[in-house]
């Protein structure tokens, strides 16, 4: 994700005084910038104009981050390479938080599921192949890789 956000600032030349664009990249960078603990307590939902609208679920949660406003911006902005952001409006909206975690939930549950069938699709043979990568942690991510790929091949067949 680093990787993406620091390619930003040329995103953006092309999307020039496009709102619908910025309002995106903004929210899309939101989570990575603010980390996944407030990202879970605290919902980056629109950008209008400079001013970006966070929803939090409840007034203790609007008090505890707004002292974070400033730090917010500059991070964003930081991250993103331009000032798209000059002002964050806290909010109280607890069914945008809850349905943000639930969908959060929800893709984490996917992720676990697809992990499952990738580690099923590894078979002894792959594995033993496998057995001359001498960095664990490569051979590891090869294993998952080969077996996300025979995954998504069987989905796809069927």
């Amino acid at each position: 994700m680093r990787d993406i956000l620091s390619s930003l600032p040329k995103i953006f030349e092309g999307f020039d005084g496009n709102d619908a664009a910025n309002e995106a990249i903004v929210l899309a960078a939101w989570k990575n910038v603010v980390g996944e603990a407030l990202g879970e307590h605290a919902v980056a939902s629109r950008l209008i104009r400079k001013k970006l609208i966070v929803a939090v679920a409840s007034e203790t949660w609007r008090k505890q981050v707004i002292d974070l406003a400033d730090q917010i911006v500059f991070k964003l902005n930081s991250a993103l390479g331009s000032s798209l952001v000059s002002f964050v409006e806290f909010r109280i909206d607890a069914k945008i938080v809850r349905e943000h975690r639930r969908k959060t939930e929800a893709e984490q549950i996917a992720d676990a599921e697809w992990t499952e069938l990738a580690k099923n699709e590894v078979t002894d043979r792959l594995k033993i192949a496998a057995e001359s990568i001498k960095d664990e942690s490569l051979r590891s991510v090869f294993l998952m890789a080969a077996g996300s790929s025979l995954a998504r091949r069987r989905k796809h067949d069927r």
